[in-house]
């Protein structure tokens, strides 16, 4: 602590700005919580910056590559498609940038104060914020933990210009020829189609039996399919053993059905999970309770063991999604204004960009039955839809999980084009105690893709007009 560093009193610290910090602080605002908002990086974390924001933008970039080479089905045909890959970066980092100055003009329009800095818990009550050059005492009432996840190095491969985290690979200054993707979760399957689209022959090693593990087979399945068609090359049950790095690529060693075996890249992205940033910074000066993998132990109002603190995102136990982030973040600050408040996670969706998209809210089939649920299921094709046809994109269906006894619905599974946005209905359904009646009885615009939400509800009634029972 520097002479004369006296504290400065806060009443609401947000520690981490990222879409769990910004949106916390946001509504704590609005509740009349005086807000103080710290964090060492740019506004809007890894989502708006690094993560959910530039890779979908990249994705988006991939896609248009993809259209614009024609469809021979449709009778159109492309010569040639060029592609200027630093003006594509160029127009990735304008997005970022219109998002993450918009962060800050919420914030300061919500009357939040910004402070630039790293965060160390002295006590229950009490941080130091440091930068290059200061390092400041501030005493806060309550404070809201949102630090968030750094990705995991794996032994073998330690980040460097050609060993590449998701930073790294959405920030490539040239499209590779040939890309080692390890791991086969949802980054590694979104970044790695996303380049084979821009022309890279893409190699995916997953570690199990499947990529995309947290959704069911049939619908992985289909992304697999998919992959194949853009000759990417997908090895699972295969073990990374280390790397070889040149000034102009890399050899990678993996291990595979007991046969050592060699490839040659362009660049390797390691993507095989992420873990919280709870360390070093104070965090058992303050006696908090992790786990053993690092995680903040909280209740069911987002609180942690220590009264006034609490933790958000993916510091906390669940999937380190954005938006789980800000509603948890949404949760804490109307608990510390007194409100009755708690977290529910059964209608928090998992969305996967790939081809096809894949999303899923509430339960899955089987742990519906593991929870004791006696369920029935529903589903619909995508191919049995007229705008899905006229999209030239109709692999996949929509799933309906059902309580057997009243038709309430409790999960839902999409995968196919829009899936991303078709599952809002659905977790809303969730959300609002809805039955396979409602949204039959719902009235859907024709032709869209919103319809097989809508005929999939038929099936579980035993009527479906568009397929034959």
């Amino acid at each position: 602590m520097v002479v004369g560093d006296f504290p400065i009193e806060l009443d609401t610290l947000v520690v981490g700005a990222g879409p769990g910090g910004y949106v916390a602080a946001i509504r704590a605002a609005q509740l009349g919580q005086k807000v103080t908002i710290v964090d060492k990086g740019d506004l809007g974390g890894v989502c708006l910056n690094v993560g959910c924001i530039p890779s979908k933008a990249l994705i988006q970039a991939g896609h248009r590559v993809e259209y614009a080479h024609g469809s021979e089905d449709m009778g159109i045909k492309s010569e040639k498609v060029d592609v200027d890959f630093s003006k594509v970066q160029e127009w990735k980092g304008s997005v970022v940038n219109k998002l993450t100055t918009g962060v800050e003009g919420l914030l300061k329009g919500n009357k939040a104060d910004i402070i630039k800095g790293e965060v160390y818990f002295v006590d229950k009550n009490t941080v130091r914020v440091m930068d290059d050059k200061n390092s400041q005492t501030y005493t806060f009432n309550n404070c809201i933990i949102a630090t968030g996840s750094s990705p995991i190095e794996i032994p073998g491969f330690k980040y460097s210009k050609r060993v590449l985290d998701s930073t790294g690979a959405l920030n490539l200054n040239e499209i590779p020829e040939k890309l080692v993707v390890i791991g086969g979760g949802y980054i590694g399957t979104e970044l790695g189609m996303a380049y084979a689209n821009f022309g890279t022959k893409v190699t995916v090693l997953e570690g199990t039996k499947e990529i995309l593990g947290t959704f069911e087979k049939q619908m992985s399945s289909l992304v697999k399919r998919r992959m194949k068609k853009k000759n990417m090359d997908v090895i699972t049950e295969a073990m990374a053993k280390g790397v070889e790095e040149t000034d102009s690529g890399v050899t990678v060693t993996y291990e595979a059905k007991g046969k050592e075996e060699k490839i040659d890249a362009d660049y390797v992205l390691v993507t095989v999970g992420r873990r919280p940033n709870t360390a070093e910074i104070g965090l058992e000066q303050v006696g908090i309770d992790l786990t053993e993998r690092g995680l903040v132990k909280i209740d069911k109002q987002c609180r942690t063991n220590i009264d006034n603190i609490f933790a958000i995102g993916d510091i906390v136990e669940g999937p380190p999604l954005a938006h789980k982030a800000s509603y948890e973040g949404k949760i804490a600050a109307e608990v510390i204004s007194g409100e009755k408040s708690e977290i529910d996670y059964n209608g928090i969706p998992e969305v996967v960009f790939s081809e096809p998209e894949l999303a899923s809210v509430g339960y899955k089939e089987q742990d519906a039955k593991d929870a004791g649920y006696e369920v029935t299921t529903a589903k619909f094709p995508f191919a049995a839809n007229g705008r899905a046809l006229s999209l030239n994109d109709s692999d996949g269906f929509l799933k309906l999980v059902t309580r057997k006894n009243d038709g309430l619905v409790i999960g839902a599974q999409v995968a196919g084009p829009n899936a991303s946005d078709m599952i809002a209905e659905l977790g809303l359904a969730i959300e609002a105690g809805m039955t396979a009646e409602d949204l039959a009885l719902t009235i859907h615009a024709h032709p869209t893709l919103g319809e097989i939400t809508m005929e999939a509800a038929e099936v579980a009634l035993g009527s479906p007009i568009h397929i034959i029972k």
